[in-house]
């Protein structure tokens, strides 16, 4: 087997990972210490690949795609409302993700369900949406200035004591 180091596991289907990625993604880091903090000095820990669906002993459910509800705003100079509406029905329409976007002239609240691994892909996705649509939806050249990301579990139990929006919002872009 050329693709593996020697004193390493054959990874299962006989090949070898490639990139140093495994196969949820990660490079290998570990939340709460640095990759090898617990493995002696020297010693490099086997390599194995996880088919489609597999987990590892003791994986949890957290490392699989899950649902969160994104609260970005933006705000800045004033803009014609008819530009500002124009500009959040084309990316609603290039996006069909989007839920509801409510607008006034001088700023933005754009919110809806994101499927990401964890709450930093999901809100590193959010923080990208508005700069890289600016050009292809006609978007005003505002700031995001508020982020809000939580889990499904979390957006239900608001709603269930009568926090965030209610469950009859419409879908779509609507004036403040």
């Amino acid at each position: 087997m050329s693709g593996v180091r020697p004193g390493t596991a054959a990874p299962r289907g006989g090949t070898a990972s490639r990139g140093g990625v495994g196969a949820r993604g990660g490079t290998g880091a570990r939340p709460g210490g640095a990759r090898g903090a617990n493995r002696a000095g020297g010693e490099e820990r086997a390599l194995t690949s996880v088919a489609a669906g597999d987990r590892f002993h003791g994986e949890e459910p957290e490392h699989t795609p899950r649902l969160w509800h994104v609260t970005l705003s933006v705000s800045g100079a004033r803009a014609p409302l008819t530009e500002v509406r124009r500009a959040l029905e084309q990316l609603a329409h290039d996006h069909p993700f989007l839920l509801t976007s409510r607008y006034a002239d001088d700023h933005a609240e754009i919110r809806y369900w994101e499927e990401a691994r964890d709450l930093h892909d999901a809100a590193a996705v959010a923080l990208r949406l508005w700069g890289e649509h600016r050009q292809t939806a006609g978007l005003p050249p505002w700031e995001i200035v508020g982020l809000e990301v939580i889990d499904r579990a979390t957006y239900h139990q608001r709603i269930a004591a009568g926090y965030g929006p209610a469950p009859a919002t419409p879908v779509g872009v609507h004036p403040f």
